[in-house]
């Protein structure tokens, strides 16, 4: 059995909406994964788990949406 990653990043995103919009984006990069954001935390936080998450993938991703994400230690 392969443990799952867990990745954690700090965003910008601050509506419902475009949060989902972004999960639905990194779905397609990530398909077995769960996605989800915490747009109530102070740091607007995206979290990733997976068999194998690719933060600069994710970085990317939300980049070339127009938000920012960096990985939150």
């Amino acid at each position: 059995m392969i443990d799952k990653m867990v990745e954690v990043f700090k965003t910008n995103v601050a509506e419902f909406a475009q949060s989902k919009f972004l999960i639905d984006q990194l779905y397609h990069h990530f398909p077995e994964s769960k996605i989800n954001f915490d747009l109530d935390d102070c740091d607007k936080i995206l979290r990733v788990e997976a068999n194998n998450v690719l933060s600069n993938t994710v970085i990317e991703l939300l980049r070339q949406n127009g938000y920012f994400a960096e990985v939150l230690l």
